[in-house]
């Protein structure tokens, strides 16, 4: 069965967004970068690809991606309504009518079931890019967390999770420090 994975940057306090939903204050340079874009080749967007040298257009761990409206819309606003023509994209979205590009899927139902039948597809992993109202709502089909944990304080904005409290048990797998300060941290759901 497929895995559900959130990989997602984040502040060091909790935020993956500003509360206007801008991410521009995570540092776009660092050593970090390099190792990312060669784990996770697939997660650069359309627009940066052949700037990166990317060329090859195959996938590493993903061929699916999921994202909530307010994550999908300041691509769109910018034009780039297919911002990973590469991967399977899904948008999820309760106020939205009909898809913007004809390579991006409007979903417009459950979340959860709807992930639950993404998941008896065969294929590479799934691939949650953000949304902290899609992430919560996902979270109990989530299988893995990789965070890029940014050495940057917000103070408020969007949370890694908008969701009620409820406790969710995840193992520690691993680290990896970065020069730039930027530590990413992989979890998987414990079984």
């Amino acid at each position: 069965m497929r895995e559900l994975t959130y990989y997602v940057a984040v502040t060091i306090d909790g935020f993956i967004a500003a509360p206007d939903g801008d991410f521009g204050f995570f540092p776009l340079r660092g050593n970090h970068l390099t190792g990312l874009i060669k784990e996770f080749p697939e997660t650069m967007p359309v627009h940066l690809r052949a700037a990166l040298g990317l060329t090859d257009i195959s996938a590493r761990q993903f061929d699916t991606v999921l994202m909530g409206r307010r994550t999908y819309e300041p691509a769109a606003r910018a034009g780039l309504t297919s911002a990973y023509p590469h991967l399977d994209q899904h948008v999820f979205s309760r106020t939205m009518r009909e898809a913007p590009d004809p390579s991006v899927t409007l979903v417009n139902e459950d979340p959860v079931a709807y992930v639950r039948r993404l998941k008896q597809r065969s294929g590479l992993g799934i691939w949650l890019c953000g949304g902290s109202d899609l992430a919560g709502a996902l979270l109990p089909e989530l299988d893995q967390l990789i965070l890029k944990v940014n050495p940057v304080l917000i103070g408020s904005g969007r949370p890694l999770f908008n969701r009620q409290f409820e406790v969710q048990q995840f193992t520690f797998m691993g680290t990896q420090a970065y020069d730039s300060g930027v530590v990413v941290q992989r979890y998987r759901r414990t079984q």
